[in-house]
């Protein structure tokens, strides 16, 4: 599973790399190890000489071991056009091969090291190379290739290994930063399409662009252009499919409303007496219902709820704008109003969409007190808690009649009124889930009725949506 992942694949990737690239020096390392090993037994046979030079004879034991501190067989000078043999044992083998380190290139050095390390059968090898410090014209010595190769070939394990952690190391820093840079805004843009996915009603899941890379935070912006479109067009969708679920109801009601108004006409233009008078107004008000009903179908089915615009709003405001607005809707009617708002409360909600919200549920209460023929109190009171805020609308009305309570927020069947479509209900209970919250019925009575609008405090976040 962890191998199927980006950050799996990424971090054995990396490995692999790490490892070719080191294995492309590892070579020209050996061959550089193998030079200065070279270069290290010709100082040292030209130090060991120099006690020759002190001293014309030395004894055969002190020469035998400066040769084999030197790790030489023998030691040649070339000084002043004079080849002299400095210091000398025994060879054991036939010298088999000489190598000139003072113009040896890069190329001969990485193909001498490989014949070498391919070799594994001792030999006995000349060296020549320069003296230090000016020390003669040249210096030469033959030595044996097994401790030349054993050592090329420690060297060569310390590399792998230190090529392996190298590599280990750096794709472990690697995984993390992919993992921290790319994959957890991908798993965020990922968990946001889920979160959304549950409920695309819910404006709070619609993702807001937030990554540092920019071509995820690209992703993140397409990602949210098309929630947002989707959100509209799933909301058109279901009006439409309830709209459609609802035309042979209403073509039933309206046909029906249309043959009283017909009746009616038909009446005044064959007869002349008083009665004409008194069914003028049950004519006028069919046609109102007529009307009415076809102005909330047509208002419905093509209207095109955008996603709230979250912000910071003064509630009392808002609240107030309403209750006047039915104040002058109200006329004459006893109908008083009641605002226990915290002037100082804001919430976080859409100020157009909250107010339609809080229109329709005072409208509602409005007209159900008007209905009833007694005066009647409306009141709007907010609270709220370390989660939501809460508001509350209460009327004292009549209360709602039974056949609204098992339809109340589908369109076109929990109309509280004779008259009515159902729709305000179903609207402002749409609305408020566009905000995450929730439209409920708290009671209802033939004392009043009391609505309840919670809107959430938190605003759903990629953390939050993964969980």
């Amino acid at each position: 599973m962890f191998l199927n992942s980006l950050s799996g694949r990424f971090l054995i990737l990396t490995a692999v790399f790490v490892m070719l690239a080191e294995i492309l020096i590892f070579v020209p390392s050996v061959a550089r190890f193998r030079e200065d090993y070279l270069l290290l037994r010709l100082e040292r046979a030209q130090i060991a000489s120099l006690a020759l030079l002190a001293n014309d004879m030395i004894e055969e034991e002190l020469e035998i071991e400066l040769l084999q501190n030197a790790g030489v067989f023998n030691v040649v000078l070339v000084r002043d056009q004079v080849r002299q043999l400095m210091l000398s044992t025994n060879t054991p083998f036939t010298i088999t091969q000489t190598y000139d380190l003072r113009d040896a290139g890069p190329m001969r050095l990485i193909q001498d090291a490989v014949k070498r390390l391919l070799e594994p059968a001792d030999h006995v090898i000349r060296v020549i190379g320069h003296p230090i410090q000016q020390a003669g014209l040249l210096i030469e010595v033959t030595m044996a290739t097994g401790p030349l190769r054993a050592a090329m070939i420690d060297y060569g394990l310390r590399i792998l290994a230190l090529s392996a952690v190298i590599s280990v190391l750096t794709a472990f820093l690697l995984f993390f930063a992919v993992r921290y840079f790319i994959v957890k805004p991908i798993k965020g843009v990922v968990s946001a399409m889920s979160s959304y996915a549950q409920a695309p009603e819910d404006a709070r899941r619609i993702i807001e662009p937030s990554a540092g890379v920019i071509e995820i935070r690209e992703a993140e912006a397409a990602l949210r252009l098309m929630q947002t479109q989707l959100t509209s067009a799933l909301k058109q969708k279901e009006r439409l499919a309830q709209l459609g679920g609802a035309v042979a109801k209403i073509s039933h009601d309206l046909r029906n409303i249309l043959t009283t108004a017909q009746l009616f006409t038909d009446r005044m233009e064959q007869s002349n007496d008083p009665y004409v008078q008194r069914t003028v107004p049950k004519l006028l008000k069919s046609i109102s219902r007529a009307v009415n009903l076809c102005e909330s179908t047509l208002a419905f089915g093509k209207a095109e709820e955008a996603p709230p615009a979250l912000d910071r709003i003064n509630l009392a405001e808002v609240v107030n704008d309403v209750v006047e607005s039915e104040r002058l809707a109200a006329g004459n009617y006893d109908i008083s109003y009641a605002e226990d708002i915290p002037g100082a409360m804001i919430v976080r909600a859409d100020p157009e969409q909250l107010y339609r919200v809080l229109s329709n549920l005072i409208r509602n209460a409005r007209q159900a007190i008007i209905a009833s023929g007694a005066a009647g109190e409306i009141s709007i009171v907010a609270k709220e808690d370390d989660a939501n805020w809460s508001i509350i609308v209460r009327d004292t009305g009549p209360g709602l009649p039974p056949r609204a309570l098992d339809h109340l927020f589908q369109p076109f069947q929990g109309g509280t009124r004779k008259e009515g479509t159902g729709l305000g209900l179903a609207i402002a209970a749409e609305l408020v889930r566009g905000h995450g919250g929730r439209l409920e019925l708290v009671d209802t009575s033939e004392t009043g009725t009391s609505f309840s609008i919670c809107l959430p405090k938190t605003i759903m976040v990629l953390d939050e949506a993964a969980e």
